[in-house]
């Protein structure tokens, strides 16, 4: 089936729209469960997208390249005021359609591989909240809390067995830290996944390259 926009044609299997459409909200609420203190979500999406982009602009077309720069260029300028301290928040909704985004594009820019291998810590946030708690739930219905707040305003890891495994919990895991340290240390984990998705396009493209030679 080919789709048909302003941007230009996109040619999707028939059998794949439904699964576009459950891929699209899981990345939406990924990318939500991510959103868990001031700028992280943005900032993770800032670094996501250069190596989609990337991706999009060897394997995709120029027209999903460029419906996906007002994405990056967007969440640059919502991150000048959504990082520490906040003074903006995107909530559900924001974090939803940014991800529902991210996630469109990478599917058009035949990128999903890539752009999965660049979201993994959020990935690994969704899949450990969920295995511990084994339901889909808000996270304002889980009755314990897999952090604290300290007397001194810094977070650490609650010491409940049955709190739900989170990423920020594993990365509190050797001592309490700020807010704004917690976003560091989600960012490098970002930066790494970002890296690893570069590396991956490298072997896609010479992979590619080795098969039309022949």
């Amino acid at each position: 089936m080919e789709l048909i926009s302003i941007f230009g044609s996109a040619s999707i299997p028939l059998l794949y729209i439904p699964l576009t459409l459950v891929i699209i909200s899981i990345v939406g609420n990924t990318i939500n469960s991510i959103d868990v203190f001031n700028g992280v979500a943005s900032g993770f999406v800032i670094i996501a997208m250069i190596p989609l982009l990337v991706s999009i602009a060897i394997f995709g077309s120029n027209e999903v390249f460029i419906a996906a720069l007002p994405l990056l260029f967007g969440t640059i300028a919502f991150y000048k005021y959504h990082k520490y301290p906040s003074k903006i928040f995107p909530g559900d909704s924001g974090t939803l359609l940014i991800g529902a985004m991210y996630g469109a594009v990478a599917i058009t820019g035949n990128s999903e591989i890539i752009g999965t291998i660049a979201l993994l810590p959020a990935v690994m946030n969704s899949f450990l909240f969920l295995a511990t708690v084994k339901k889909i739930v808000e996270h304002r219905q889980v009755k314990v809390r897999p952090v604290v707040l300290m007397d001194d305003f810094k977070i650490a890891a609650t010491k409940e067995r049955n709190a739900p495994t989170t990423l920020v919990r594993l990365i509190l895991a050797e001592g309490p830290l700020s807010e704004k340290e917690i976003g560091y240390q989600i960012f490098k984990l970002a930066i790494f996944t970002s890296l690893l998705a570069f590396i991956s396009i490298v072997i896609q493209y010479s992979f590619l390259s080795g098969v039309l030679h022949r």
